[in-house]
């Protein structure tokens, strides 16, 4: 956390630095081109053609209309669009989905820790910690200790599998988010593309008499707005996917601290101790009462 708040502070500065250079460039240019303005005309005053030349010209200077734009970009378009939707969901999806909370909970964490420390450990009532707080950890936590009294090699085996499985299951989505970093430019410049033949071809067809200069001009900017728009999906879903990566990878770390840290407890009861997932399923994490929680466990079987 102490680095994501050290790169929002840095991209806040930037910001700030930006616009404020941002601000001076633009005085400065309409102070250098109000003093060129003044010394033109005390040098020379304007004759009658110039003023009606001035007169008949337009004095607004055109300016793109994005939303025009788009809907001249044509059918390739909407799965750019589609695809922008796609990243918005994902990241609001992932950005809920990767919280600690859901993946490592405190308290789950501070609690088995408790357990662990203690002299006697409870491999049932750590089940039902990890019954109380439903997260990725949890079901790391509750396949180790479903392989209490196996094997030491077995029982790491287990916890490789559920931690390979959860990793899995935290990267879905955010392969998608590759996916599109990956597609949508090229999408866009599929756009372009087509854009641009239609653009030479319009113009190859009028007559000898028109401006070709401008027609293939006006079809070719029409054309870029593919490649414009697809790369500003890709951008940002490309930037949402490292930083979720590098959110899961910091995660999953401490899911295996945490079962590193129960894994020689769990050792103690080899081959004396099986647990019925049955039954601890069925209870509720509460069924402890104030003279400690009773083993449920079937007798050691010989591996």
């Amino acid at each position: 956390m102490n680095a994501l708040s050290t790169f929002r502070r840095a991209l806040v500065l930037s910001l700030a630095l930006l616009f404020t250079l941002q601000i001076g460039s633009s005085t400065s240019r309409a102070q250098d081109s109000a003093a060129d303005q003044r010394a033109n005309e005390a040098l020379s005053a304007p004759t009658d053609s110039t003023v009606a030349d001035a007169a008949g010209r337009s004095t607004e200077t055109p300016s793109i209309r994005p939303l025009e734009l788009l809907t001249k970009g044509g059918w390739l378009m909407m799965p750019i669009v589609l695809m922008s939707i796609v990243v918005v969901a994902i990241g609001i999806e992932r950005a809920l989905g990767l919280r600690e909370s859901k993946v490592v909970p405190e308290g789950l964490v501070s609690e088995l820790g408790r357990l662990a420390e203690s002299s006697v450990f409870d491999p049932r009532q750590a089940y039902q910690l990890c019954q109380k707080y439903p997260s990725s950890a949890a079901k790391v936590v509750r396949a180790m200790l479903l392989k209490v009294g196996r094997p030491h090699a077995e029982v790491e085996t287990t916890v490789a599998n559920a931690c390979q499985a959860e990793s899995d299951a935290l990267y879905a989505n955010v392969r998608t988010l590759n996916l599109a970093a990956s597609v949508t430019p090229l999408l866009g410049l599929l756009g372009t593309v087509w854009g641009m033949i239609q653009a030479f071809f319009v113009t190859a067809q009028l007559p000898d008499a028109s401006n070709k200069g401008e027609a293939l001009a006006q079809g070719i900017y029409v054309a870029l707005v593919t490649t414009f728009v697809g790369l500003a999906v890709a951008i940002p879903a490309a930037v949402l996917a490292h930083y979720f990566e590098g959110r899961i990878l910091r995660l999953l770390r401490q899911v295996e601290n945490l079962a590193a840290s129960l894994l020689p407890q769990v050792e103690r009861y080899e081959g004396k101790l099986r647990l019925d997932k049955q039954r601890l399923e069925s209870e509720a994490p509460t069924n402890s009462n104030a003279n400690g929680p009773h083993m449920h466990a079937s007798p050691a079987r010989q591996a």
